[in-house]
């Protein structure tokens, strides 16, 4: 029998629970439900507006914030059961790439100092010459070179140089699985291919498997094996993403789908969520909307 890698189990968020002033709580995210395989790398596509609960579930699984209840299940054991060990190992397995390349670096340090950091924290060598293999080895598989980018700032590289640099940091790690957070909509368009291009590379040559956050479907339908789609923190579909995709079932995916603007139409409508898509025949219960706040992660790697 095929035990999963993650399985995600009835995962809920309600923010303001815990506070006696806020008198409204605000559901983040509903019931979330999925599994993927520890055999089969996959790219696991979770899509939605803002405010659907995409980020929310991401700091969820990385132990950002806590679940109000549901679990979370990796290699067969409740994550909120692990020890300090096991949650180092976790965060090892469990690596992430975050939408602003900018606002991940501490400013104040080279680039190598990531690298550096995670060599510390996960006592991967003490060696010098096998950090500097293991680094170059990882700069390598996304085209870039340690002499180029290690002695620089942040800010002395390019958006695209600094989300490679953040790929390469998680692949030196050796991870199962990597949270890619809208990792190219802050990317230049003519660097999105490459970066998507790596990803499915981390996943057909290395067995990475990949939870991809995005809201844009074009990209979705490119690399990813399965999609899920948010609503007000609910799945309202999911399934293989080229079948959902090129044949949606409910109406918001149907409503998404149609307004991608295409080459020979100009896009120049929006979303009109309607009582009958909010009730959808009573299934679907209208939230508040919730406005996901990042944390500040560049601190987490200083």
């Amino acid at each position: 029998m095929d035990q999963s890698l993650l399985e995600v189990n009835d995962l809920t968020k309600i923010f303001g629970e815990a506070s006696q002033k806020q008198k409204k709580q605000v559901v983040a995210l509903q019931h979330f439900n999925a599994v993927i395989s520890g055999t089969t790398p996959k790219i696991i596509t979770i899509a939605g507006e803002s405010g659907s609960g995409k980020s929310t579930l991401a700091n969820l699984i990385l132990g950002f914030i806590k679940p109000s209840f549901g679990t979370i299940m990796y290699k067969g054991q409740d994550v909120s059961s692990f020890d300090k060990g096991e949650m180092l190992t976790y965060r090892r397995e469990v690596q992430a790439v975050f939408q602003d390349p900018y606002s991940i670096y501490n400013p104040y340090y080279c680039v190598e100092h990531i690298f550096d950091i995670a060599m510390h924290n996960f006592k991967l060598t003490d060696d010098k010459q096998k950090k500097r293999d293991l680094i170059e080895d990882a700069l390598n598989l996304v085209g870039l070179k340690g002499e180029n980018v290690l002695r620089n700032y942040p800010h002395q590289l390019s958006g695209g140089q600094l989300q490679r640099v953040m790929i390469a940091r998680a692949y030196m790690l050796k991870p199962n699985l990597i949270i890619a957070d809208e990792p190219v909509s802050m990317i230049d368009v003519s660097l999105r291919a490459m970066i998507l291009e790596i990803m499915m590379k981390l996943k057909d040559e290395y067995g990475i498997s990949f939870i991809y956050i995005t809201h844009d479907f074009s990209t979705a339908y490119q690399i990813s094996d399965e999609i899920y789609l948010l609503y007000h923190g609910m799945t309202v579909e999911k399934g293989n993403t080229v079948k959902v995709i090129n044949n949606p079932h409910h109406l918001y995916t149907k409503d998404l789908i149609a307004s991608i603007p295409t080459i020979d139409e100009k896009w120049e409508g929006h979303i009109e969520v309607t009582e009958d898509l909010e009730s959808d025949r009573g299934q679907l219960k209208p939230t508040p909307t919730f406005m996901e706040v990042e944390p500040k992660h560049w601190a987490v790697l200083s």
